[in-house]
């Protein structure tokens, strides 16, 4: 990758750690259903596996309803605050993401906001990944064409392929449920492909 200017981010399983988000709503679902959570855990992955949402999949199929989202469970990743900082020195950082009202203050209160220089959120713009357009957005607000830009997420359905459309360099990290992706076509495939966060420093 030569010439990056703008290096983006995803949030939910790129930069903060879910974990415990989705444990939380899986053994809720398990208990509301009578059944174990190790049963919602490899049911949920196996529909992952399918390319397709484990935990609204597996709700639907107990015909329980999906527990709210704990922001409060949410953590960073044991690398993100390095990563970020490394980063930093050589591009400008910015953040792409689907997420609710005060992206930038949960950002600030996990102590990262000031390594970012750029927050384009769904609830803000009123436009959702995987529209092309929340990527326009972002590349315009930055000033920067997509060629000099990289998008990094962990989903391939909302990161990787839009931004691949929209003519943007794209590494997969296979972070959380994202991981289990099953690639089935050249439109699917990131530039490259990485597991933790530090090792985008070794690409960059």
């Amino acid at each position: 990758m030569k010439n990056i200017k703008w290096v983006f981010f995803d949030v939910g399983s790129t930069l903060i750690d879910e974990t415990f988000v989705y444990e939380y709503r899986m053994k809720n679902i398990a208990k509301a259903a009578n059944v174990t959570y190790e049963y919602v855990y490899e049911t949920a992955v196996n529909f992952y596996r399918q390319n397709k949402k484990g935990d609204t999949e597996t709700a639907k199929l107990l015909n329980v309803q999906k527990p709210g989202w704990r922001f409060e469970d949410e953590i960073l990743y044991k690398d993100t605050k390095t990563c970020l900082r490394s980063l930093r020195d050589k591009y400008k950082i910015g953040v792409i993401a689907n997420q609710p009202p005060g992206t930038a203050k949960r950002l600030e209160k996990h102590g990262i906001l000031k390594y970012i220089d750029l927050v384009i959120a769904s609830a803000e713009e009123g436009i959702a990944k995987p529209d092309k357009r929340i990527f326009e957005i972002a590349l315009n607000r930055a000033d920067c064409s997509p060629e000099q830009s990289v998008m990094i997420g962990d989903r391939i359905d909302n990161d990787i392929i839009p931004a691949n459309q929209s003519g943007m360099h794209t590494i997969w990290i296979k972070q959380g449920f994202g991981r289990y992706w099953n690639v089935t076509s050249d439109k699917e495939k990131a530039d490259y492909v990485v597991n933790h966060l530090m090792e985008i420093c070794n690409i960059l």
